[in-house]
């Protein structure tokens, strides 16, 4: 298949109903300095929906995130949560609308026990609900209960992205941003983080999942993303990514 069919492939329109639209970016540009990153993103995600957001190293992921979740500053475009407009808005703004990251690398705080981490997720947001939104992150991770005064940084790596994910669930999400949560996890707790959040989407949270592993990502989701130097050159279904041997190979690497 020649380049220019790729790309005429690639350009196909996956965007939500707007009625059920949660997450809706349109034209989102950024970067940093004189460096745009960001080249016109658009993005959806509907209500209890999982979406993966797929690229290489350098992509713009993490900085689609970061302006996402008020971390940077947009330089042209919309962010629309809940049909209100938060593109600018201070991260702050963005966590008392309801939309959550669970950051790359995890971002624990290591001198702080498990229990006060936890707390802290819940400093902006659903505050008055701490006990019971306590007793449901218990429920999903039984070793964060077990563990309320461990220090953080004295955990393993997949306690601590569970930890992470707790953190997060804390702020009562409306949509949860996971990036990379399989990062530097053994294969078997590889298999564990993506059974977990597979039960988080079973509950209906809708869910932004940025990977690298690709097919434990496509696997699960309902639609897919693909972002090649800060533009989208993919938007479908996963099986269209995946039955594309054109697409898998220009854009997956597979």
């Amino acid at each position: 298949m020649s380049a220019q069919a790729i790309e005429t492939q690639t350009v196909r329109d996956a965007s939500t109903p707007a009625a059920e639209t949660l997450l809706d970016v349109r034209g989102l540009r950024g970067g940093y300095g004189r460096i745009e990153v960001l080249r016109g993103v658009d993005l959806q995600v509907a209500r209890g929906e999982m979406v993966a957001l797929l690229g290489s190293n350098g992509a713009g992921k993490t900085t689609f995130n970061h302006t996402l979740c008020g971390l940077m500053k947009p330089w042209a475009g919309s962010v629309r949560f809940n049909g209100v407009e938060l593109g600018g808005a201070h991260y702050r703004e963005v966590v008392r609308a309801g939309l959550i990251q669970v950051p790359e690398g995890r971002k624990i705080f290591p001198n702080l026990s498990v229990m006060e981490n936890l707390e802290l997720g819940s400093f902006t947001r659903a505050r008055a609900r701490r006990a019971q939104n306590l007793e449901k992150v218990f429920g999903i991770f039984p070793r964060l209960k077990e563990r309320t005064a461990q220090l953080a940084g004295t955990m393993s790596g997949g306690e601590q992205q569970m930890l992470a994910i707790g953190r997060g669930l804390m702020a009562e999400p409306e949509l949860l941003i996971l990036d990379e949560p399989s990062l530097g996890l053994s294969p078997l707790l590889v298999e564990e983080m993506f059974a977990l959040i597979g039960r988080l989407r079973g509950e209906g949270l809708a869910i932004l999942l940025v990977e690298q592993n690709v097919g434990q990502a496509l696997e699960m989701a309902d639609r897919a993303y693909v972002i090649e130097n800060g533009s989208m050159r993919f938007s479908g279904r996963p099986e269209e990514l995946l039955n594309s041997d054109a697409l898998r190979r220009a854009y997956l690497g597979v």
